[in-house]
């Protein structure tokens, strides 16, 4: 963001004085910025207009052989957690079989898995704010592993259950959000691979577990994030125990409010993608009556679309704004539906599934960082797990909703027989999604251009801190820089936290 050097005015406080400032702030280019005097360490608001995108090859060249190789391998963790996943969704009706029961029974497993991935954002969440993202990270991928395995030698439906709500668990600490798709394109051509007898779906779930070990081995050989590490010896020698928790109670009271609105439209968003995307394979072997081969071919090119969407367009979001680009990319989503379930043959299937996810996963790309712009920074690995993981939990029925109102409804398919009715249930419920997404991002909050990256973690802030709205003296100030504060300052009047960020 450039400052304009122009005056706004500041945030509002309360949800309906939010609300109004946010949707006239829909219309306005340039974005509010809260601007910190280096010296005095008073603060202004002022709008600042975006900087221009630029060639993201040039972007990518900047980045260090290090940073490639943390990026690599946090992308391959969520690829394979996502493969993980989606070894399941896709495989719904191979799963049926095998236990002798309904598509519906079997998505119960996709629900139990959502709803202990938020308990599971929470644990591993805190503990990479509080001792780093190294170790939860490899303690996830291996017991992931392990989990896929135990849920081939799952002998009845039960034990299968019981298992994959254990992955859920497991499956919270782990987020990244374009490996997710790529994911789903991986578990699709695995799938396409084993071909359609009822019994290779444990093939499936055998390269998975595969995959989760060795990523988890392989970031055993790479050390904590730099970042990390800096900020934890700057702020170590005034860093109590019970400071984290002190802290956090802190956040809790100040963001209550902030905390609600990412949980709700965490919640849209996850009724978004799993409403969409879950039941896609079962739709095209049910109601299109395309064979295994077909349906599979079919969702690895949808999920390509979503994989190019979530990358162009979450990266168009940096210029055109946060919300303005989930907006326009929801409803072309929502214009695309007829077009996505209407078809007939594979090649149209395949063609209007990748436009559709495109779009669906267009505005999923804006997320994480959108989250971590609206997360307290001292947070941003706990708070955005968290909100993500709770909207996780509240929409963890969508498959079974998809799957309970299809096979009770049918339709006629093009040969003329009455079919499971997949593709309105699924219509019709990511129009009113979309709907409810785009009335929820144009009220809400955006805070396009913080610095979060500047801030200590969690527990470092309280003794660190100015607890008061006064000037900061000369004084202050060189014993700060002589206690590592040069790395961020973190200002807090009573418990109100707030980025200090250089007037450019």
């Amino acid at each position: 963001m450039e400052s304009t050097g122009k005056h706004a005015d500041p945030g509002a406080k309360g949800a309906w004085a939010t609300a109004k400032q946010s949707w006239r702030d829909l219309f306005t280019w340039e974005q509010r910025i809260v601007v910190t005097h280096p010296e005095t360490g008073d603060t202004h608001t002022e709008w600042a207009r975006p900087i221009p995108l630029r060639n993201p090859v040039s972007l990518m060249a900047q980045l260090s052989a290090r940073g490639w190789l943390f990026f690599l391998v946090g992308f391959a963790a969520w690829t394979v957690d996502a493969f993980d996943f989606h070894a399941l969704s896709i495989q719904q009706v191979k799963l049926a079989k095998y236990y002798g029961t309904s598509k519906t029974a079997i998505s119960t497993a996709i629900t139990l898995t959502l709803l202990l991935r938020s308990v599971g954002a929470a644990i591993f969440g805190f503990a990479g704010d509080k001792w780093g993202r190294k170790w939860p990270m490899v303690f996830n991928m291996i017991v992931l592993g392990i989990l896929q395995i135990a849920t081939i030698y799952s002998t009845t439906f039960e034990r299968f259950l019981a298992v994959r709500a254990l992955f859920g668990l497991f499956m919270g600490g782990v987020i990244l959000q374009q490996g997710y798709s790529f994911g789903y394109v991986m578990a699709a051509c695995a799938n396409l691979g084993v071909g359609g007898a009822t019994d290779s779906w444990k093939t499936v779930f055998w390269i998975a577990a595969g995959l989760s070990i060795a990523v988890g081995l392989v970031r055993c050989l790479f050390p904590e994030s730099r970042q990390f590490i800096e900020a934890r010896a700057a702020g170590k020698a005034s860093h109590a125990p019970s400071a984290f928790w002190k802290e956090t109670k802190a956040m809790i009271r100040k963001e209550w409010g902030m905390c609600i609105y990412s949980c709700i439209l965490m919640t849209w968003f996850n009724y978004y993608s799993h409403t969409s995307q879950d039941s896609y394979t079962t739709f095209m072997l049910t109601q299109k009556e395309l064979n295994n081969a077909g349906a599979s071919r079919a969702s690895i090119i949808m999920k390509a679309g979503a994989c190019v969407g979530g990358t162009i367009i979450g990266y168009s979001s940096q210029w055109f704004g946060r919300r303005r680009t989930i907006i326009f990319a929801a409803t072309m989503s929502m214009l695309l539906i007829p077009a996505w379930i209407i078809p007939t043959n594979e090649a149209a299937l395949s063609a209007s599934g990748f436009f559709m996810q495109f779009f669906v996963q267009g505005a999923w790309g804006v997320i994480p960082i959108h989250l971590n712009e609206l997360s307290p920074p001292a947070f941003r690995s706990s708070f955005p797990g968290i909100t993500y993981q709770i909207g996780n939990m509240i929409s963890s029925p969508s498959a079974q909703i998809v799957n309970l109102v299809s096979e009770s409804h049918f339709v006629t398919s093009a040969s003329g027989k009455k079919v499971e009715a997949y593709g309105p249930t699924m219509g019709i419920a990511t129009a009113i999604i979309a709907m409810g997404i785009i009335w929820t991002v144009a009220f809400g909050p955006e805070k396009r251009g913080i610095e979060f990256e500047k801030a200590l973690p969690a527990g470092m802030n309280i003794n660190n801190t100015n607890h008061h709205s006064k000037k900061v003296t000369a004084e202050d100030e060189n014993e700060q820089s002589s206690s590592g504060m040069e790395m961020g300052r973190v200002k807090q009047a009573g418990d109100v936290q707030e980025v200090e960020t250089a007037k450019r």
